[in-house]
């Protein structure tokens, strides 16, 4: 519960942070992914859904929206004709920079007083996330 919690109160932060660019926090969070991912290779909707760890279909959806927003292109893939290859626009490249600052803004704050206590409970975080990643494949 504790957990439910905390996550709930991280989640309205973020909201109200990214509120002022019209995200919401999972646009944010795959717009940021697909925009770390750069664009050597072509990224597919799985490859991102995979990266970002989410459902593929709400991948799907929310992709849509930052297509509609023009953050975001579907393009053909090169090689695979089934899939389509995501490519950031300018205008998602640069929303994608200027909200990651604000995120990480955000979430120092939130985690400040944790005080020194921060990079463990970091680590424990990436260790039940490895975890989960191990059962999954299981």
């Amino acid at each position: 519960m504790l957990l439910w919690q905390i996550t709930n109160r991280w989640q309205a932060a973020q909201r109200a942070a990214l509120k002022p660019y019209g995200l919401t926090h999972v646009q944010f969070v795959l717009l940021a992914a697909l925009t770390w991912l750069g664009t050597e290779v072509p990224i597919t909707q799985k490859q991102l859904a995979d990266h970002a760890a989410t459902d593929p279909m709400m991948t799907s959806q929310v992709l849509r929206a930052l297509e509609a927003a023009g953050y975001v292109e579907r393009l053909p893939h090169p090689t695979d004709k089934r899939a389509r290859a995501l490519q950031v626009t300018t205008a998602g490249r640069e929303v994608a920079n200027r909200t990651v600052r604000v995120v990480e803004e955000t979430d120092h704050r939130f985690f400040e007083p944790l005080g020194d206590l921060a990079s463990p409970f970091t680590h424990s975080l990436q260790r039940l996330r490895n975890r989960g990643q191990l059962t999954r494949g299981a």
